[in-house]
């Protein structure tokens, strides 16, 4: 009876561990997730400069540091400006921007982002930076994360990931 109750104890264990090491697998899984989105969303605006060139040169794709809560609690209403008609190259920029912000802001959690042109001679390079936080980490990172209103969810801890792309384009 007893050697029973140990080899209960002792399956129960194995199955604790492989139940936590599912659960692992999974948080990490969904980083590597939100990473690859990071770089469909930044392809996705390099996409867009490029089919509006025009704009992209003059500077129409512009963003400040824009954090995704403050897009979405703005009410930042989705441009839908160019969808029925045709429009201008600046408001065309104006529509992929909204879009865009729109798409960053609802799929990576408690993101950022800011888009910056550079412009030397006759080219004009855009860098396009994006930041999320992802999951939690450990009480001495939470601690050096406090005083930042980025790298903090609702328990204080969270991980920061950035991804930077660039693209140049050539009058």
């Amino acid at each position: 009876m007893i050697e029973v109750l140990v080899t209960l104890l002792i399956i129960s264990l194995a199955l604790l561990g492989t139940a936590g090491l599912q659960a692992y697998s999974m948080r990490l899984n969904q980083g590597g997730q939100f990473r690859s989105l990071a770089v469909f969303l930044a392809a996705d605006l390099a996409e867009r400069m490029e089919a509006n060139r025009a704009s992209a040169l003059a500077g129409g794709y512009v963003v400040s540091s824009t954090i995704g809560a403050d897009f979405l609690a703005g009410g930042a209403a989705v441009s839908t400006a160019c969808v029925a008609a045709a429009c201008s190259a600046a408001a065309l920029a104006a529509y992929d921007l909204s879009q865009w912000q729109s798409a960053v802001a609802a799929t990576l959690p408690q993101s950022s982002w800011s888009v910056a042109q550079a412009l030397s001679g006759s080219q004009s390079t855009y860098t396009v930076t994006l930041n999320w936080v992802d999951r939690q980490t450990n009480a001495s990172s939470a601690a050096a994360d406090a005083n930042s209103s980025f790298g903090s969810n609702a328990a204080g801890t969270g991980e920061k990931f950035s991804y930077t792309s660039s693209r140049t384009f050539f009058n």
